[in-house]
Parts: structure tokens; C-alpha cells; sequence
């Protein structure tokens, strides 16, 4: 076979791994006991490795917050001088198998959602999702959130959970898309079906009355609680279509808030990056776009397997937060089939006549069209200490494609 024989053979089987992903929710437990490869005291973070010196405000923020939230700093002041000394560890999500939203922080006491595989047998982690402490917000009343997850939520979630003894999703992701979800920022349909198992688990499962009615009013109460789910499950359908020879399909693509990055199957765990671009977005009473800070997070992981704004034309609810039109946003997915392997033959859209959604971002088609993967997500303020402070749509830079398809090249000694 030539190489583009070699290339089209790879990116096939990349995409027959990311189509047989079948994520099952299997455990709620402390990130120290189940993430892989962490000892001491440390803390991960979204987006492709980084220094504390380099880091955006949010992000800093962030990291503050879950240091104190570990008891390791009593104060924003200690937090920070710990951190500058390199006294925490800092290593990337995806470096562990994990993935966060928005500064994506994961510290060893904190839950996270564990999703097993069923189709390869590998495993992803994420975080919980919600709107103050991952922005960047260390208040007292940010980091209550935090302790309510670990002390109660979690805990219940992780019996009623194991009384069942796991729980599929692919089921629920299947009918959220064709009830109007894109599984990034909105996931209201998917939270509510999840709420719905969830709840049913909890009353066959022997509870304290206090520890089932506060995580059932979270639960219920929670439109974006699907997302840590929906996370985790992009990140473990990702990962096995990693390590294949000539294979040009992106396995990963997130932010820091300072570098957009991304991988490549054939590259492995190098990363090629580029300056994190600006959100074009709606802001919450009170802020602008002269306060926002540059795009962060793991979430892009959703768009990575083909949701998040590749199916925005079924999702219409998200432009009230994200701004656009309807027509915007069928041409948004329509538009990203031109940089894709080919389509998935379960999760389909009804807006667009019941067609898969566009999968495998292949970084040839990217360069040769010019077109970039679209991204709907949140934005954080450029400053530590802020919670939310909008949303809109961005697009990846073009920079991160062209430079990995320029390794591949070499790698393969094409063009000699």
C-alpha cells in the first residue's frame, strides 16, 4: 500500500474504535484511589501541560480553591506561596486518564464520575461539574459546593450506583441527542433521564433520609450534571483509538486558558499547541468581553467524539446561551462533516434528516480546507476569584493542525 492507502486504512480503524464505544458508569470515588500514575500531593488541570508562572487567572483560582479545599493552605496567601514553590504537583488531566471542565482541578479527596468502556475495557475520570470553583472562585461558598460533593452527594450517588450495579449510557446519550442536546453546555435532557435512574437507584438503596433528599434535590435540580458524565465518556470512546500507526484522527483536544491543544492517534501523547483563542460569546449581567479570559477546559472532548457543537443544528435551546441562529447552527454541523472520517451510525440528529454525527477530526482535511473544529463552551473571567461569567462558540486554531500534520509528515518521511 502507498501512504495514503496506509492513512485511509488507520483513520478507519480509528473510526470503527470511537463508533463501538460503549461508556457504562461503574463507580463515584475519590480521584486519589482510582486515578492512575499520582502520589503525594498534587493536583491536575485541564488543558495541555503548563506551569503555575504561565497559567491564566481562572486557572489559578481554581487550583487555590482545591488546595485549600484539601486542607493543605487555610488561606488564598498560603495556597499560593505553596504553588509557586512547585510544593503541590501539577500534571495535566489527560495525563492520567481524566478529564475537568472549565480549570478542570482534581485533587485526591475529590469524587469523580468513573466510566468504563465496555467495548476496549479501558477507563476515564472526571470531575463534578459546576458553575464557581472550576471558574476560578476560592469563596467559602465555592468551596462548600466542593465539600458537599465529597461528604454527601458522591457517597450516595456511589452506593445507589453499585445497588445497580453500574449504569449505561450510551442509552441515555443516544435519546438526549434526539431530544434536543448537544452534551456540552446543554445537557438538559440527558441530566434529566440520568436524574430519573438515579433516583430509582437511590430508593432500593438503605439511606440516611437527610444524605437521599439533599442528593436528590441535586440531581434534580442539576441541568448540567450529565456533562462530568458525558466528559468522561468522550474521554474513555477517545482513548482507544490512540497509538495507531498512520492514523491522522485527533484523540484529544483542550485548553488551559493560555494554549489550545491537541492530539493525534499516529503522535501519541505529543502535543501541539497554540495560543488559546478569544470566546465570541454572551456574558451574565455585569460582565464583558474586556474582563473574559481565553478559552479553557477539557470539555472539548465532547467535540472530539462528535458532539458539543458538531451537533449544535439539533440543539437549538443552546444559542439562547450562546448566542447564533438556528440556520448558524445547522451549517455548524453540517460543515464540520467536511473535516470528518464519516458519520456515527447510532447517535443521530432528527434537524438534520436523522443523520450520524460527524466523527474522527482528521488534521488533513482540516489543513487542506481550512476549516476548524467549532466549540460551544463557558467562559471564565481573566482574573482568579470569579465564577461564571458566560458562554458563546470558539473555533480551534488552525496553528495546532498544520504543526501536527507537519510531525506526521516527518514521522513518515513524507514528501523525501
Amino acid at each position: 500500500m502507498d501512504i495514503k492507502q496506509k492513512i485511509e486504512q488507520a483513520n478507519e480503524e480509528a473510526f470503527r474504535r470511537l463508533c463501538a464505544g460503549d461508556p457504562v458508569l461503574v463507580d463515584v470515588a475519590p480521584a486519589g484511589e482510582v486515578l492512575p500514575g499520582l502520589k503525594g500531593k498534587w493536583i491536575t488541570h485541564s488543558g495541555p501541560p503548563i506551569e503555575w508562572k504561565r497559567m491564566c487567572g481562572a486557572q489559578k483560582g481554581a487550583l487555590i480553591g482545591q488546595t485549600i479545599y484539601e486542607g493543605w493552605a487555610k488561606t488564598p496567601d498560603e495556597a499560593t506561596i505553596l504553588l509557586e514553590k512547585g510544593e503541590i504537583h501539577l500534571e495535566p488531566n489527560h495525563a492520567h486518564q481524566a478529564v475537568g471542565p472549565m480549570a478542570g482541578t482534581i485533587s485526591p479527596s475529590a469524587p469523580v464520575w468513573v466510566i468504563e468502556n465496555r467495548a476496549f475495557g479501558n477507563r476515564a475520570f472526571c470531575r463534578q461539574v459546576e458553575g464557581n470553583q472550576q471558574f476560578g472562585d476560592y469563596s467559602d461558598e465555592a468551596l462548600k459546593g466542593l465539600r458537599l460533593w465529597r461528604d454527601v452527594w458522591g457517597p450516595t450517588l456511589q452506593k445507589a450506583l453499585h445497588t445497580i450495579g453500574g449504569l449505561e449510557l450510551k442509552p441515555i446519550i443516544t435519546r438526549a441527542l434526539q431530544m434536543g442536546d448537544e452534551l456540552h453546555n446543554r445537557a438538559i435532557a440527558a441530566s434529566s433521564l440520568f436524574a430519573n435512574e438515579m433516583a430509582m437507584a437511590m430508593a432500593k438503596t438503605e439511606l440516611a433520609k437527610e444524605d437521599l433528599l439533599s442528593t436528590l434535590g441535586y440531581v434534580t435540580h442539576h441541568d448540567l450534571i450529565f456533562l462530568g458524565l458525558s466528559m468522561a465518556s468522550g474521554k474513555a470512546i477517545a482513548d482507544p483509538a490512540r497509538d495507531i500507526e498512520y492514523s491522522t484522527v485527533v484523540t484529544a483536544m483542550c485548553r488551559n486558558g493560555t494554549e489550545f491543544g491537541l492530539n493525534v492517534s499516529a503522535l501519541g501523547n505529543e502535543w501541539f499547541t497554540a495560543p488559546a483563542p478569544k470566546v465570541d460569546g454572551l456574558y451574565l449581567p455585569g460582565y464583558t468581553a474586556d474582563v473574559a479570559g481565553l478559552d479553557m477546559g477539557d470539555s472539548a472532548i465532547t467535540e472530539t467524539v462528535g458532539w458539543g457543537a458538531f451537533t449544535i443544528g439539533g440543539a437549538p435551546g443552546i444559542l439562547s446561551l450562546v448566542g447564533g441562529t438556528p440556520e448558524e447552527a445547522l451549517a455548524y454541523s453540517r460543515e464540520m462533516r467536511k473535516i470528518t472520517v464519516s458519520t456515527h451510525p447510532t447517535y443521530r440528529l432528527p434537524a438534520l434528516g436523522f443523520a450520524g454525527t460527524a466523527i474522527g477530526i482528521d488534521i488533513r482535511k482540516v489543513v487542506q480546507t481550512g476549516i476548524v473544529p467549532i466549540i460551544d463552551t463557558a467562559i471564565a473571567h481573566k482574573d482568579p476569584g470569579y465564577p461564571k461569567i458566560g458562554a458563546g462558540l470558539v473555533r480551534a486554531p488552525l496553528e495546532c493542525f498544520k504543526k501536527a500534520l507537519i510531525a506526521f509528515s516527518r514521522k513518515y518521511d513524507i514528501g523525501k
